[in-house]
């Protein structure tokens, strides 16, 4: 009998520990780990780090993880396994060399979103809050891990991918976003009474976005750092002004920034605002995207193809293709401060809507952009707009070996400065002799193939000037 109840309470025992197991990875919409892996940044060879969980969403298809207690370590991968209507990670840390890894289980699908959401909470469909060293996306392609944005009449409220509060060293790669109001939204508000959250006190460190395909949303495909020059602390809003107007006893500061963001080799299409958005960013390079049909909401005010913004310094576009939309192909805001350079260099920029201009300049503290070997064709306005109002680029801007094909379709007459047109006391420096800009009225004096990235023909007159198709 003294035998019986020894097995007996052993067994108890046993049961006991395995549910409350069961218990915490419940908590946590877990299963237990599946064994190890070796995470990029592990030299081959060295033992494999690192745990593999499944994450499952709850009754209501959510899942909300707060890693406070580091249950989740470097080099871990979470699995994403069925469909999610909303994830929330929230400070969840890996390392520089062991990054957390959030995939979709190989040869599945990993699908989050509410595409029926049409107003009230759950408005996001994954946010990460206070996340650093991450990787997120599909294991091997972008149709494997997809996000399903509203559809409803109040989408513009909805989010599909958030980075917020310092959230940064991101990867964000092999991912499909659909619907929703904006795709990708990364930026970190600032706070009264965090003064981690003002600019100079902090900055995002890293952030790269590729291999995305994102279509269907209401507002930018890609909003990556904070618009706002200045942030009223007391009233909670963004302001814009100058500081000679700021309200009385209100306290501003200025959003922190980013610092390393490359945004390359994705496809962006059938936007309702902006392409992609940047801004407060200090060393972006942005190329190989192609971006096409956005502004579809006709709003002047959010019609950039792609959109270097203001706050951004040391910049790099090149070997983007950017076509058939309504608004600007590319607009530049990028400050000059601190010597900083910017780059378009190798970029298609052909075809866009009523009297829209093709490039347009607005930079501040005396930028200056190195406009080099693109091609700017069948634009509604000029091919390219530098504006010099209130001293914003009153230093030379550097064009060369560009091909300005066609402009003013819109319907204005084609004079000389429909190519380059200087405002404000904006002032330019052109290319000479092998490097000069061949400007032509119409596509078919151009020599080029328009079903093949408007590549020269034998024989054109473009001879080195204008875009080259790389690979």
């Amino acid at each position: 009998m003294k035998l019986f109840i020894q097995h007996l309470f052993k067994r108890l025992y046993m049961l006991t520990i395995a549910a409350l197991a069961f218990l915490i990875l419940s908590c946590n919409k877990g299963e237990a780990p599946q064994g190890s892996v070796n995470p990029p940044g592990n030299p081959p060879g060295n033992p494999p780090v690192g745990k593999v969980y499944t994450l499952t969403p709850d009754a209501n298809g959510r899942l909300s993880i707060d890693d406070s207690n580091r249950q989740y370590k470097p080099g871990d991968v979470l699995l994403l396994k069925g469909n999610f209507s909303s994830i929330y990670f929230t400070n969840l840390s890996g390392s520089a060399s062991a990054p957390i890894i959030i995939r979709n289980p190989s040869g599945a699908v990993t699908s989050i979103g509410n595409p029926n959401w049409n107003g009230g909470s759950w408005a996001e469909g994954l946010t990460f809050t206070n996340c650093h060293h991450i990787v997120v996306g599909g294991e091997k392609s972008r149709s494997e891990f997809v996000i399903r944005g509203s559809t409803g009449s109040g989408r513009a409220a909805y989010f599909d991918l958030i980075l917020r509060a310092h959230t940064d060293n991101v990867e964000i790669r092999n991912l499909t976003i659909t619907g929703g109001g904006t795709g990708i939204w990364a930026k970190t508000d600032p706070v009264k009474n965090d003064p981690s959250t003002w600019y100079p006190n902090s900055q995002m460190e890293h952030l790269s976005i590729h291999n995305v395909e994102i279509s269907g949303t209401h507002n930018e495909a890609m909003y990556i750092g904070h618009t706002a020059t200045y942030w009223d602390l007391t009233a909670g809003l963004s302001y814009y002004g100058t500081p000679a107007n700021f309200t009385p006893g209100h306290e501003y500061v200025q959003p922190i920034k980013w610092h390393d963001v490359k945004i390359y080799d994705n496809y962006v299409h059938d936007i309702g605002a902006d392409g992609i958005q940047t801004a407060a960013i200090d060393r972006l390079e942005i190329y190989n995207n192609e971006v096409t049909n956005w502004a579809t909401q006709h709003n002047s005010a959010h019609n950039g193809g792609i959109l270097v913004g203001g706050r951004t310094t040391n910049t790099n576009t090149h070997d983007n293709y950017v076509h058939d939309g309504w608004g600007e192909l590319l607009q530049f805001y990028g400050s000059g401060e601190n010597g900083s350079t910017h780059i378009i260099h190798n970029n298609l920029f052909r075809d866009n809507q009523v009297n829209n201009d093709g490039v347009s300049l607005r930079g501040s503290d005396n930028a200056i952009v190195q406009i080099t070997n693109n091609t700017i064709a069948k634009t509604g306005g000029v091919s390219l707009r530098v504006n010099g109002y209130n001293g914003r680029m009153i230093q030379p801007q550097v064009i060369r070996d560009n091909a300005l094909i066609q402009p003013r379709t819109g319907g204005s007459p084609l004079t000389a400065n429909a190519y380059i047109y200087t405002e404000g006391g904006a002032t330019v420096t052109e290319g000479s002799g092998g490097n000069a800009n061949v400007k032509l009225p119409t596509v078919a004096e151009a020599g080029v193939d328009v079903n093949n990235y408007y590549q020269p023909r034998p024989g054109s007159p473009l001879s080195g000037s204008g875009y080259r198709r790389n690979g």
